[in-house]
C-alpha cells in the first residue's frame, strides 16, 4: 500500500463506487472529488454510498477522503486548502467522471462540459500539483461507426462518431494523450457496463436496461391471456444477429484496479470488453421471457415503419436516445487486457446471466438511491477523530 493517495473522480457513479470499494479493499488510499447535490453535501453523498457498501457486504469499510469540488470548474473547483492537500498527498489521478449525455446542441453543454472541459481541468490540476501518473477511463465506443477490428493502440483513424458522447470521449482521450508533462497515461476503454455479475446490483439503467424497462412498463399496462402471456407486436429494425458488447461492472472495476496497482502495466490502452458479445436475438429472448411478452419481431435495418402501431411508436419514442446503438458492434482487440489480466477472464453473459440481471433491475424498480444512516455516520466520524 502506498502512503500517498489516488485522486479519484466520478466516485459516486456505478463504476466509481466499485472502484472505491476495490481500491480500498486492496489497501489503497483514496481522495474523491465529489460535488454537492441539491439535497446532500459531498461528504454525506460519499458516506451514504459507503454505508450502502457496508450493508451489501455485511462488513465495515474504511472511508475515503472527500474533497468537495466539480470537474467542470478550473482546478476542479477545489479551494486553496484542498489544492495544497492534493499537492502534499496525491501521486496519481484516476479520472473516471463522465457525462453519458448522447446528444447536445451547444458545445458548452453536456456531454462536452464534463467529458472535454472536465478532462482538461483534470490535466490542468495534474500539471499544477505535479502529478504525472494519470489514468483515464474512456470508452470502447471511441471507435464510432467502425465495423472492423478495433486495435487498442488506435484512436482517431478518421472514424465517424455516432453521437456527441462518442465525439466528446474521442476529444477527451486526445487531450490525455497529448499532455506531454505526464508519464505515458494509462487508458481504460470499457464496453457497455451492466450490473454486478454476482449480485445483479446496479445504480444506472441505460442501454439494455432501458429496453427492458420500456417493455416492462408496457407489459404492466396490458392484459394477459390465460397462460399469463401478453402478445403485442413490436417490430424492431434489426435482424437479430447484431452483437452488443456488455460487460459486468464488477469485472471492469477488478480489471482497472489490478492494472492501476501494477506499474508494469501502466502507459498502455486497455479494451475492457466482452470476448463473447451477446446478440440482439438473445436480448430479445431475455426481455420477452422476463416480462411474459411475445410479439417482438426483427424486420431488418432497412425497414421503414410507416404504419407503426401505438406500441411501436411508444417503444421507439423511449428508445430514441439510443438510436446510435441500433447496430452491430465491431470486434475489440484485447491484446493488452489479456496480457495484463490473464487471471481475470470476463464473465460470460448468456441467457441465465442476463435474466438474472434483468430480474435484479426489476426488483430494484429501475432506480437506486443511497440511504444515509445519521447514527452510523456519527460513529464513523467519531472513530476518525
Amino acid at each position: 500500500m502506498s502512503d500517498n493517495y489516488v485522486l479519484l473522480t466520478g466516485a459516486t457513479g456505478l463504476l466509481g463506487r466499485y472502484l472505491v470499494r476495490d481500491l480500498l479493499d486492496a489497501g489503497d488510499r483514496i481522495a474523491c472529488v465529489v460535488r454537492d447535490s441539491r439535497t446532500m453535501p459531498a461528504a454525506e453523498r460519499v458516506e451514504a454510498m459507503m454505508q450502502t457498501w457496508e450493508r451489501l457486504l455485511e462488513r465495515p469499510m474504511p472511508r475515503p477522503v472527500v474533497l468537495t469540488g466539480d470537474i467542470t470548474q478550473p482546478m476542479l473547483g477545489l479551494d486553496e486548502d484542498s489544492l495544497e492537500w492534493v499537492r502534499d498527498h496525491c501521486d496519481a489521478i484516476l479520472h473516471n467522471a463522465a457525462s453519458l449525455t448522447f446528444h447536445s446542441a451547444p458545445y458548452d453543454e453536456e456531454p462536452y462540459r464534463s467529458n472535454v472541459r472536465g478532462t482538461q481541468n483534470v490535466l490542468d490540476l495534474a500539471r499544477e500539483t505535479g502529478i504525472r501518473d494519470v489514468h483515464h477511463v474512456s470508452t470502447a465506443y471511441v471507435c464510432g461507426l467502425r465495423r472492423d477490428l478495433v486495435k487498442e493502440d488506435e484512436l482517431d483513424v478518421g472514424q465517424q462518431p455516432s453521437n456527441d458522447y462518442e465525439r466528446s470521449k474521442i476529444q477527451a482521450e486526445k487531450l490525455v494523450r497529448q499532455a506531454d508533462f505526464l508519464s505515458p497515461p494509462t487508458i481504460y476503454r470499457p464496453a457497455i457496463i451492466v450490473g454486478d455479475s454476482r449480485t445483479g446490483f446496479t445504480t444506472t439503467f441505460h442501454g439494455f436496461y432501458a429496453m427492458l424497462r420500456i417493455v416492462y412498463t408496457m407489459a404492466m399496462q396490458a392484459e394477459r391471456d390465460e397462460n399469463g402471456i401478453i402478445f403485442d407486436r413490436v417490430r424492431v429494425t434489426l435482424d437479430g444477429t447484431e452483437k452488443k458488447n456488455l460487460v459486468p461492472v464488477d469485472w471492469v472495476s477488478a480489471a482497472i484496479t489490478h492494472i492501476f496497482r501494477s506499474p508494469e502495466h501502466h502507459g498502455r490502452t486497455y479494451h475492457l470488453a466482452q470476448p463473447r458479445p451477446v446478440t440482439a436475438e438473445l436480448l430479445k429472448q431475455v426481455i420477452e421471457d422476463v416480462n411474459g411478452v411475445r410479439g417482438v419481431e426483427f424486420v431488418g435495418a432497412d425497414t421503414t415503419l410507416d404504419d407503426a402501431t401505438e406500441s411501436e411508436q411508444l417503444f421507439y419514442e423511449h428508445m430514441q436516445t439510443y438510436d446510435a446503438y441500433w447496430r452491430d458492434d465491431p470486434t475489440f482487440d484485447m491484446t493488452n487486457t489479456l496480457s495484463a489480466c490473464p487471471h481475470l477472464p470476463c464473465p460470460e453473459l448468456g441467457y441465465d446471466e442476463l435474466t438474472f440481471l434483468a430480474k435484479a433491475a426489476i426488483e430494484l424498480g429501475f432506480r437506486w438511491k443511497d440511504r444515509l444512516d445519521v447514527r452510523r455516520a456519527a460513529e464513523v466520524a467519531a472513530a476518525d477523530s
